[in-house]
């Protein structure tokens, strides 16, 4: 079965691929259990040289991989150049600090000795998403491998290139073959890959749905699951907060990839007292941004990734204004282009509210006070991220202990950092990308006490 890839903005076939066999894509498979036998014995310091390897390519080729990323998902090609770069920087990240991450942990007992080591358990299958084809596959990636797994990558449809560029990539280093594989396969395949002896782990970064259907399918296997899921992130602009500078991230936050991100600001809670300050200094932001061809590098915002996302946003941004929501800007849809869109008099049973909006739509909706503002901010199925801005940094620790999500930045917008621990709660997800709790993700913390 074959399939092709569609530029949106023009709607130009890329390309034209076609999906695995399944007797392909078990030899597949069968190559990686024993290019894991080796793998996994090959010493730590060897591992971080490839990684190292790897951020040094992608740094130098940064520029000549974005206009792929541009053309098969719409992102504009300086998002794209940057996306590639931050890329770089976790794997010189982790090629730094992996040997301290996976170093076996002393423990005090009435014995000879106790330790705890951390050792991997085979492969790991990354189900990754369209919105970041570079960064979600080198977050999940570059640990599971550093820990001495190997990786098989299952990329969205439209970013089909992209995998394979990034298959490439680990190959142009030097990885030994079979490290890490790109599998392009349908969605019924992957109930195979999971079934595999060899497969011992699934990171998914995706939507609520995918999440469920590939937790079930692992559940029934006994594999363990990291789930990055769908966001609806509050951006809570309080009385005494800086409000230009919280208009200006929050333009940036909801509007960077087109409002294509999990931890975009999508629902914008304003204190009252500053309300009408704050809408005004956004909506002057927004309107400011260009829009444009994604190849162009003073284009801002691009297009949306498929047709049918645009349809989707395009519902959802109708039926919140039937529900009593105001336009304010925009609202205007032509093909995949969705023009940056600002809706006021969001309640908390609008749609735009209740539901995840994939776009650049943002909804304001006003709060009492910093303790409605809060409790609005936790009215949400989703838990991924949270952006507080106020100058009482004092009460920043109070504020985050009350939020319900799994990061939480004051007068920043979220954003996931090699650095830190990302993930979310509620149904966003379990399980945790990024620092040191990435590389314990996917390997066998094994006790060992010797008397």
């Amino acid at each position: 079965m074959t399939f092709s890839t569609i530029n949106p903005y023009n709607n130009e076939v890329i390309a034209e691929y076609s999906f695995l066999t399944t007797e392909a894509l078990h030899h597949k498979i069968e190559h990686a259990a024993i290019a894991y036998k080796e793998w996994r014995k090959t010493k730590i310091k060897s591992r971080c040289l490839l990684i190292e390897k790897l951020a040094a390519l992608l740094r130098l080729e940064a520029t000549n991989y974005a206009p792929l990323v541009s053309n098969e998902m719409g992102k504009p090609v300086s998002e794209a150049r940057a996306e590639i770069s931050k890329c770089a920087w976790l794997c010189e990240y982790y090629a730094e600090h992996a040997t301290k991450f996976l170093k076996p942990e002393t423990v005090e007992l009435e014995v000879n000795k106790a330790y705890v080591q951390f050792d991997p358990i085979g492969g790991v299958l990354g189900i990754m998403p369209w919105n970041y084809p570079f960064w979600q596959v080198i977050r999940f990636a570059i640990p599971a491998i550093l820990a001495g797994n190997v990786v098989f990558l299952k990329h969205a449809p439209n970013t089909t290139g992209t995998a394979l560029q990034i298959e490439h990539c680990f190959k142009t280093v030097g990885f030994p073959e079979h490290v890490f594989q790109t599998l392009v396969i349908d969605v019924p395949q992957v109930s195979d890959v999971i079934a595999h002896p060899l497969v011992q782990g699934i990171a998914l970064t995706g939507s609520e749905k995918a999440g469920a259907a590939v937790a079930a399918q692992a559940g029934e296997q006994i594999k363990k699951t990291v789930l990055e899921l769908g966001g609806s992130d509050p951006f809570i602009v309080l009385e005494d907060a800086d409000v230009q500078a919280a208009a200006e991230a929050a333009c940036l936050s909801r509007m960077m990839n087109t409002g294509q991100s999990c931890i975009a600001a999508k629902r914008l809670i304003v204190v009252k007292e500053v309300a009408e300050d704050f809408i005004a200094a956004f909506k002057k932001q927004v309107s400011a941004l260009k829009i444009g061809n994604p190849l162009d590098e003073q284009t801002q915002i691009g297009v949306i990734a498929r047709p049918d996302l645009a349809d989707d946003l395009e519902v959802q941004v109708q039926k919140a204004v039937k529900e009593g929501a105001k336009i304010i800007l925009g609202g205007k849809r032509n093909g995949n282009f969705y023009e940056p869109t600002i809706l006021t008099d969001v309640d908390t049973e609008n749609t735009v509210f209740k539901e995840e909006t994939f776009g650049p739509v943002a909804a304001i909706t006003i709060a009492k006070n910093q303790k409605e503002a809060i409790k609005f901010a936790n009215l949400t199925r989703y838990g991924l991220g949270a952006s507080v801005w106020t100058k009482n940094i004092d009460n920043a620790d109070k504020i985050a202990s009350k939020i319900e999500a799994g990061n939480v930045f004051f007068n920043q917008i979220v954003k996931s950092d090699p650095r830190l621990p990302f993930g979310g709660i509620k149904k966003s997800g379990y399980g945790r990308e990024l620092s040191s709790y990435a590389m314990r993700e996917f390997v066998n913390i094994k006790s060992v006490s010797i008397l």
